[in-house]
């Protein structure tokens, strides 16, 4: 069951992924009632210990880990190319944004083919959804990249430069096929998670590192082409061959699938109902993406800021990704015996030295070995990304106290606050956000769009916390 709550999405879109985890749990469970199997952690006699916390824990972290990589390579290939401050700001301003919130309704794949995908013929009815879903997004991605459109929502909608809407335009072209893989390989892997066969969508996370990676590295190598366009052909190369490994691992398991006999197939509308509040949250959640990325555009210094914003975001979600992966955790040893006190000991020690290593790099000297020379960004925005990782310290705090309250909520298959919280974070950071706006213009302000925006975020996520604190039940957890 830990595995399968674990999103193989790797982006920036961390807190759409951490929903995504969430409704797949609750998928899982409600198809484990209606089968009368029992969870993990009560079929589990024994009593929950430090140790039995870190060895759940260790795996999906470093998963996580690997995950979260990804970005890293996207940034150190844009920075070791020509123009790095406008490529930067192009990719992280307007293709990625723009091409994360087209993807969003797609996300939840996951978790309904884990719990529809329960024969032959509900597996193949969930594909032709699939199909129907990506070539829709798809034709959504080509109409906002390839027709005028373009213009409304980069440049009227993002408020990005000029200079920044010509560079962008081509590698958001390029990301056409981003969607549709993604939709594809979450299809194929919810098959894979419900026969317990998760240990291929780890694999596949490494097979897209490697595609990835190596697209990266022999484009840069080559340097013809503009750091946007290797970002995107190294991102699109990966989707797509974790997208084809998925679906070859799939494919020794659909024997065992069609053996299995059938039930009571789905309709368009049963369907709909299941999915439609399922993909709301990670779209909602999606959607603050573009518009910080907008707000930094009308704040001071907003070329250097949004060019800072990628690196930042890669550093900060690495840190992040550990608590991440302790929402699992929790959810699977929370009702054993003796799970709530180690998971509470666990989790201050995982919030302290994840704050303390994003401290180590972010506020000392490594601060410059990884910006300047890691990430080979240039010195004014290697400076903006340093103090912008120091205002994000609050994260991966965060991010380990989300991960407890939420698996608590999961535990006790009440999820209501969890969309509570993410529209909370989502109203909170756009009013922020619009006040930061708004002070810039009156002069009452002068901080880099960067600081107010990664500032915004750090408020916006305590107050998500302590909505899931407030809303999380205090009773029914055995001691």
């Amino acid at each position: 069951m830990a595995d399968q709550g674990r999103p193989s999405e790797t982006n920036p879109e961390a807190v759409a992924a951490r929903a995504a985890a969430a409704s797949l749990h609750v998928a899982a469970a409600s198809l484990s009632a209606e089968v009368g199997s029992p969870t993990p952690g009560e079929s589990s006699p024994s009593r929950v210990d430090g140790r039995r916390v870190l060895r759940l824990w260790l795996p999906l972290a470093a998963s996580w880990l690997l995950m979260a990589c990804e970005p890293v390579l996207v940034i150190r290939a844009i920075s070791g190319l020509a123009d790095p401050t406008l490529q930067l700001a192009a990719w992280s301003s307007v293709v990625f944004p723009i091409s994360l919130v087209v993807e969003a309704p797609i996300i939840m794949l996951l978790a309904a083919s884990t719990a529809l995908s329960t024969d032959a013929r509900r597996y193949a009815q969930v594909g032709r959804f699939t199909l129907a879903l990506g070539l829709a997004l798809t034709a959504l991605h080509a109409l906002v990249a390839f027709t005028p459109l373009y213009d409304v929502v980069a440049a009227d909608l993002l408020g990005s430069r000029p200079e920044v809407l010509a560079e962008a335009r081509l590698g958001l072209m390029l990301m056409l096929p981003w969607t549709f893989a993604i939709g594809w390989r979450r299809y194929q892997q919810g098959l894979l998670i419900r026969y317990e066969r998760s240990g291929d969508v780890g694999r596949g996370t490494l097979v897209r590192l490697i595609a990835t990676g190596s697209v990266l590295l022999s484009l840069s190598l080559h340097g013809a082409l503009d750091g946007v366009v290797v970002a995107a052909l190294g991102v699109c190369a990966g989707v797509i061959a974790e997208a084809l490994f998925a679906s070859w691992c799939a494919a020794q398991v659909r024997p065992r699938l069609a053996a299995t006999p059938l039930g009571e197939p789905l309709t368009r509308s049963g369907f709909l109902r299941f999915y439609l509040p399922l993909a709301l949250t990670p779209l909602i959640t999606l959607f603050i993406q573009p518009i910080g990325a907008a707000s930094m555009n009308r704040m001071p210094r907003d070329l250097e800021s949004v060019a800072a914003w990628g690196p930042v975001h890669a550093l900060v979600f690495l840190a992040r990704s550990v608590g991440m992966a302790f929402n699992e955790v929790v959810v699977t040893l929370v009702g054993l015996t003796g799970g709530a006190a180690a998971l509470k000991r666990f989790a201050w020690w995982l919030g302290a030295g994840t704050v303390g290593a994003l401290a180590l790099v972010a506020a000392t000297p490594l601060g410059a070995l990884w910006f300047d020379h890691a990430q080979h960004l240039p010195p004014e925005i290697a400076h903006l990304a340093r103090v912008g990782a120091v205002l994000s310290l609050v994260l991966p705090a965060t991010q380990v106290a989300q991960s407890w309250y939420q698996g608590l909520l999961l535990h006790r298959r009440t999820t209501r606050a969890v969309t509570e919280a993410v529209v909370l974070y989502f109203v909170l950071s756009f009013a922020l956000l619009q006040l930061g706006i708004v002070l810039s213009k009156r002069g009452d302000i002068a901080w880099p769009g960067l600081y107010w925006t990664v500032a915004t975020f750090g408020v916006a996520s305590i107050a998500q916390t302590l909505w899931l604190r407030a809303r999380t039940p205090r009773v029914g957890i055995p001691a």
